[in-house]
C-alpha cells in the first residue's frame, strides 16, 4: 500500500503554507525561508518494512525513518521536537506530530498521479502538491 508513495516527488505548488507555519508556531524568519523553499520528497522502503521519507531542498534536508503505527521521535525542519506516528488510513499516509500539548497532522495521498500533502493544524489547512520526478 505504501509502494504507491515510493519515488522522488518535486513540489509544484504550495497553498496557505505561511498560515499553517504560523499556526504551528514557526517564527517569521523561518517562515520566509519555508515559503520560498520548494523541496523534493523522496520516499523509499527499506528492509523490515522501514519507510524512509527525505525532504531535500537548498535550505535544509530532513529525513525520518519509521514503521507504520509505531511512535518515534522526530526533529522537524523548523526544529520542533515531536512525538510522531505514521499510519495508513483509507489509502492516505497520515503523519501525526505531537509536541508541547499541541498536535498537527499531515495527510498525504496520491490523486491523478500527484502527491497531495494536506497540512492540518486546527482549522488551518495548507495544501502542497508534488509531481513524480523519477
Amino acid at each position: 500500500m505504501v509502494e504507491k508513495f515510493v519515488g522522488t516527488w518535486k513540489m509544484v505548488s504550495s497553498e496557505n503554507f505561511d498560515d499553517y507555519m504560523k499556526a504551528i508556531g514557526v517564527g517569521f524568519a523561518t517562515r520566509q525561508v519555508g515559503n520560498r523553499t520548494k523541496p523534493n520528497l523522496v520516499v523509499t522502503v527499506e528492509e523490515q518494512g522501514i519507510i524512509c521519507m527525505k525532504s531535500q531542498s537548498t535550505f535544509k534536508t530532513t529525513e525520518i525513518k519509521f514503521k507504520l503505527n509505531e511512535p518515534f521521535d522526530e526533529t522537524t525542519a523548523d526544529d520542533r521536537k515531536t512525538r510522531t506516528v505514521m499510519t495508513l488510513e483509507n489509502g492516505k499516509l497520515v503523519q501525526k506530530q505531537s509536541w508541547d500539548g499541541k498536535e498537527t497532522s499531515i495527510e498525504r495521498e496520491i490523486t491523478d498521479g500527484k502527491l497531495i500533502a494536506k497540512c492540518i493544524m486546527g482549522d488551518v489547512i495548507a495544501v502542497r502538491t508534488y509531481v513524480k520526478e523519477a
